[in-house]
């Protein structure tokens, strides 16, 4: 997937950047050098799904950089591409640097992790997606949003308003499983515009495709359970979402796309490993 337009306001990069620079910068200050031109390169060491280019644009905007060169959040990237050039003052150059350089490794990473699981899932399945979920990383959704999808995948859930989602928690407050299951049709009829989902185990799912929900979630079942699960709840109603959660990774995501369920929702992007990425700079007359 290409670059994908997430809404990230001026006001959020503004406090990224004073995370970092939150008056000057001392170093170029003190040697004198804070007004001498000059040119930085990002670049990376490793293979990698980019993530973050337009962003990192629009941060050394606010610093009065100008950006010669750059390539789209989504570009395959080889060890040593260059994939952002731009040119200021030395202080200029030097604010940018690390605050960009961050946004680059991490969120990279994620796209990176993430492309590489939509590619399992997509060899084993087809029609199999990929979905993150919102057990993230706090304060950073955005960045996430953009970072997944730019990899390939979907947000299974951006927050409590987006969907219906029915948890053994929630039944607990109902008077359990089977008193849920009896109040179903008001439920139904309380959320016509929206569709119903439920966490369920095996035996659980079996019900709740009779009694016509309109997807099952699946927390920590195996690949073997799922396989034989998935074609009898198909027998039932065909029009059934069913989505695998719980322990998906890039090493399992093709066993469980296989089973045949129509996505996996996965935390494991979030915690890839930062690629390795860095910068040359140079003074320019």
């Amino acid at each position: 997937m290409g670059a994908v337009n997430i809404r990230i306001s001026d006001a959020r990069l503004d406090r990224i950047i004073e995370e970092d620079v939150p008056y000057i910068d001392l170093t170029t200050t003190l040697l004198g050098i804070d007004d001498c031109q000059g040119e930085i390169d990002y670049f990376t060491r490793e293979s990698c799904v980019l993530c973050g280019t337009e962003e990192a644009v629009r941060i050394m905007g606010r610093l009065g950089l100008h950006v010669i060169e750059m390539s789209a959040s989504g570009t395959q990237l080889k060890p040593d591409d260059v994939f952002l050039r731009a040119q200021g003052t030395a202080s200029q150059l030097h604010m940018a640097w690390k605050v960009c350089l961050n946004i680059f490794d991490h969120y990279s990473a994620v796209a990176t992790k993430t492309a590489h699981m939509v590619h399992a899932a997509k060899q084993a399945n087809e029609s199999c997606e990929i979905l993150t979920t919102r057990k993230s990383m706090p304060g950073a959704k955005d960045f996430l949003t953009k970072a997944v999808m730019t990899g390939g995948a979907f947000p299974h859930r951006l927050g409590l308003s987006e969907t219906v989602l029915v948890f053994a928690h929630h039944t607990t407050f109902m008077g359990g499983f089977d008193a849920f299951v009896a109040q179903l049709p008001r439920i139904r009829r309380s959320c016509v515009e929206k569709k119903l989902f439920v966490e369920a185990d095996a035996e659980q799912s079996m019900v709740l495709a009779k009694a016509g929900v309109d997807g099952i979630q699946f927390d920590k079942l195996s690949v073997e359970e799922l396989t034989s699960l998935v074609p009898r709840l198909r027998a039932i109603d065909p029009h059934l979402t069913l989505i695998a959660a719980g322990g998906i990774n890039p090493k399992n995501a093709g066993a469980y796309a296989a089973t045949g369920v129509d996505g996996l929702a996965t935390t494991a992007p979030f915690t890839a490993k930062p690629i390795d990425m860095s910068v040359r700079m140079k003074s320019i007359a």
